[in-house]
């Protein structure tokens, strides 16, 4: 079987996913993401880590943008669909996004998603997602694709509840095929300093928030 007809998901994961979102706002699925297509999308990573073909990651949108090493430590690029693995998981976000707009009517119209390679030492301190004064990314996803990451590797990412910002209700090992879901807005989450390099996919579905012609206006 191909990797563009091969499940992406495991069987009866996305029913799940849905109902921890509703009954929570956050996901964590163990072994969610095909194996196969999450060894091709670590490869290719690895090989852009290798060529220095990332970017260092910076916090903010348009003019607030800033790199600031002190807060988050990862290379990102963007999927661009140029690989048959980058289409499969794109295509599987897809079906993701279908999944929760027929169940929770988000209105969800876009997906954009991003590889992160953090090098040891690197983490991202406490977050949200979505951006100040903006309301258009409305669910994140996380997809890890280090294969045997070791119980002392480091790099979780922790969840934290929405209505107690300071109280962990999860933490996510950064191994192969795990997968994180969760409201962008309301669920802080940080990825815990790293000791191996980190490989990972960030995406974030969105909403169009566009009014009178002008794309993501101020909330």
């Amino acid at each position: 079987m191909s990797l563009l007809t091969r499940p992406a998901f495991a069987a009866n994961a996305l029913p799940q996913l849905v109902d921890a979102l509703v009954e929570k706002g956050w996901f964590v699925g163990e072994g969610f993401l095909d194996a196969e297509l999450c060894h091709e999308l670590h490869r290719e990573l690895m090989e852009m880590a290798e060529r220095d073909a990332l970017a260092a990651a910076g916090i903010g949108r348009g003019d607030e943008h800033q790199l600031r090493r002190d807060i988050r430590g990862d290379a990102i690029r963007w999927l661009d669909r140029e690989s048959l693995a980058q289409r499969r998981y794109l295509e599987a976000m897809g079906e993701l996004q279908r999944e929760l707009n027929q169940a929770l009517f988000l209105g969800l119209f876009e997906y954009e998603a991003h590889f992160a390679h953090y090098p040891p030492g690197a983490f991202y301190k406490k977050h949200l997602d979505s951006f100040r004064g903006r309301a258009n990314r409305v669910v994140s996803t996380v997809g890890y694709l280090n294969p045997g990451w070791p119980a002392d590797g480091g790099g979780e990412m922790a969840i934290f509840a929405a209505d107690e910002p300071e109280r962990e209700v999860a933490r996510v090992r950064p191994e192969a095929g795990n997968f994180a879901c969760f409201l962008a807005e309301t669920v802080p989450h940080e990825v815990l300093p790293t000791r191996l390099p980190r490989a990972s996919i960030a995406g974030w579905f969105r909403r169009n928030a566009s009014l009178g012609g002008l794309v993501d206006p101020a909330r």
